[in-house]
């Protein structure tokens, strides 16, 4: 009963059938982004390589290209190289429009769909939490809208980490082996940038097809203040549910407004978040011993005789698990943790605001946690890269945690609205919230905000807190002394 509303459609089986011819590679060769360089084989015929005929399918016109499409190559390389980014985002940008393809540009009544439906969601959530609405404009996405207007987030997350792994990478060469390689390390430095491009362009292509909000991996990856869904990905994600498109519309137009109110209205989360990703790069140490066992395998021959060998060597060397240190797994720790956080408010202020609303809210809320749970080409891609796990490992144990912590305010104060107040004054300060052993035990955690641990901290102005509390230690000692010496005084003894 997926019939999506408000101008939402699904591509019709035509569309479906050239995507499927878009996403091909002549000759069976997979997904165009397979190449890491962009390589296009079809400039030899279109055709499978057929040994027992070898100029079968060639184009003896079309060598030109393959030279042009070379030296594309090698000039991205020292572009990248000389550019100052550690990563070649050109490179990224083409293989992820590539991954694209074709799309459907986005219809007027789309975007007053999105518009209408982020309306409604918005009266909803303000019964359910204190922070206000943060959405200024909405917008309906095409994956290229995506892709343009979040690559400038995705350079702030990639940049530490690649440049972190290309300094690791030269100062752990012998210094032999660094004298030896002299003008070469400029060439390495763009070869590194360029392999770090072609996975991440590979996982942005495919991502871009996939998200289905402006916020939908719990990070903020789009403009401040825009409100975002994207009608075609919406639409395919509905084909596989047996719900109303409608409901279906409105319960992630919420998960987009709960997100844009938590990240706007707490004001240190979107730093913390590409500064946790930061300290995560800091501690990077890689294995120089995977190169040596790397360079013994290699075989000139095979190179020559196989030019998919070259690939697969290039992805390797680009996968080098770094090693981990202590200072690492503390980062990658908290990172885990604040995104479930993040993600379990979410999920539970909308639960709250559209139960009673929508009947299907329990049913897309669990599809959404086994959506996250499996995890994307994103988190994939900095998995594979860099160890990097952008998944909330602990998304149930924080819902959790949020719904407790609500039920029990609520029910300490009696006041209503009391339990959301709380819930999310824990916000007001990084040091107020839960870490990961609260979350597999909330309960400490909730006796110490309901006794007043958000109190005990004042973030506008901690330093008057601090003299504050001085003063009413020295009222009470004052207060005991003055006890004392009364008691101390000698009795009326007619009294007795």
């Amino acid at each position: 009963m997926n019939d999506l509303p408000f101008g939402f459609s699904s591509s019709n089986s035509d569309d479906d059938d050239k995507s499927k011819k878009d996403d091909q590679q002549p000759g069976g060769q997979g997904p165009a982004g397979a190449n890491p360089f962009g390589f296009d084989t079809s400039m030899f015929g279109g055709g499978a390589f057929d040994p027992s005929n070898p100029g079968a399918g060639f184009d003896p016109s079309m060598i030109g290209q393959m030279f042009s499409q070379l030296g594309q190559m090698f000039s991205g390389m020292n572009t990248a190289s000389g550019s100052g980014d550690p990563v070649n985002y050109d490179l990224a940008t083409r293989l992820a429009r590539q991954q694209i393809g074709d799309f459907t540009p986005m219809l007027d009544s789309e975007q007053k769909a999105v518009a209408d439906a982020v309306r409604l969601a918005e009266v909803w959530l303000d019964d359910v939490t204190a922070l206000p609405a943060a959405i200024t404009s909405t917008e309906a996405w095409t994956p290229v809208d995506w892709l343009e207007k979040t690559l400038p987030t995705w350079k702030k997350l990639c940049d530490p980490l690649a440049t972190q792994l290309n300094n690791t990478w030269q100062d752990s060469m012998p210094e032999e082996a660094k004298a030896l390689a002299g003008p070469m390390a400029g060439m390495m430095s763009g070869l590194g940038g360029m392999m770090f491009g072609t996975q991440l362009g590979q996982g942005l292509g495919v991502l871009a097809k996939e998200v289905l909000t402006g916020t939908d991996i719990g990070l903020p990856l789009g403009p401040e203040g825009v409100g975002v869904l994207l009608p075609q990905a919406i639409a395919k994600f509905a084909e596989g549910l047996d719900l109303p498109g409608q409901e279906i519309v409105v319960f992630l137009a919420a998960r987009e407004a709960a997100h844009q109110r938590l990240f706007a209205g707490v004001g240190w989360l979107r730093q913390r978040l590409l500064d946790t990703v930061e300290a995560y790069a800091r501690g990077i140490r890689v294995d120089m011993s995977g190169i040596t066992e790397l360079g013994d395998g290699i075989d000139p021959q095979e190179l020559l005789s196989d030019p998919g060998k070259l690939e697969e060597i290039m992805s390797s060397a680009a996968s080098f698990e770094p090693q981990a240190t202590p200072e690492q797994q503390a980062a990658l720790t908290r990172l885990e943790t604040l995104l479930a956080l993040i993600e379990g408010w979410v999920e539970y202020t909308v639960t709250q605001a559209l139960g009673d609303r929508i009947p299907s809210t329990a049913a897309l809320t669990e599809t959404m946690r086994r959506r996250r749970a499996t995890g994307g080409p994103a988190e994939q891609t900095f998995a594979t890269l860099i160890g990097l796990d952008l998944r909330p490992r602990k998304l149930r144990e924080a819902a959790d945690l949020w719904k407790a912590l609500d039920t029990a305010a609520g029910a300490t104060s009696g006041a209503v609205g009391a339990g959301s107040a709380t819930r999310d004054g824990v916000w007001d300060h990084p040091d107020l919230l839960p870490d990961a052993d609260d979350l597999d035990d909330p309960s400490a955690f909730i006796d110490r905000v309901i006794g007043g641990g958000t109190g005990a901290f004042d973030v506008d102005d901690p330093i008057a807190e601090l003299v504050k509390e001085i003063a009413a230690e020295e009222a009470q000692r004052k207060a005991d002394e003055a006890r004392g010496a009364s008691s101390d005084e000698p009795r009326d003894t007619d009294d007795e």
